[in-house]
């Protein structure tokens, strides 16, 4: 069975609550079941934190007690260098997930410290960019 531990960074604990029209209704922790109903022969493991710390430390314990990471760094992703510093410091494959299309955002969102670290980044679809990446790490 693998394990795969999705991490999810700043305000992403107000999901379906913060900017809906850009992030849509449905709070994280109601698709988390959905996911896990979804992906019963896989170990999924959940962790948010607003704290940068938080979610290295999440990213290192990670990389020795999971296959995969799906990471959503949300503000981090433009301007933590630590937490990429933490996805190369990890064996195992980290997926860079973000709900919206930070590409056709605005032009900060378009720096990220995390997406060379990373296997690969899904953007711009949603909650559903999480099953891509749980699909991803099953088969690799």
């Amino acid at each position: 069975m693998k394990r795969i531990h999705i991490i999810n960074g700043p305000n992403l604990n107000l999901l379906g609550k913060r900017e809906p029209e850009i992030y849509g209704n449905e709070g994280f922790e109601a698709y988390l079941l959905q996911l896990i109903q979804e992906f019963p022969d896989v170990k999924i493991d959940y962790f948010q934190s607003n704290v940068e710390g938080e979610l290295i430390n999440a990213i290192q314990s990670a990389g020795v007690n999971a296959d995969g990471v799906i990471l959503n760094p949300a503000g981090y992703t433009h301007t933590s260098v630590a937490i990429g510093d933490a996805i190369a410091a990890i064996k195992i494959p980290v997926v860079e997930v973000h709900l919206s299309n930070v590409h056709a955002r605005e032009e900060f969102r378009k720096i990220s410290h995390v997406s060379a670290k990373a296997k690969g980044t899904i953007s711009g679809l949603g909650l559903h960019g999480y099953v891509l990446a749980l699909q991803y790490l099953i088969k690799h």
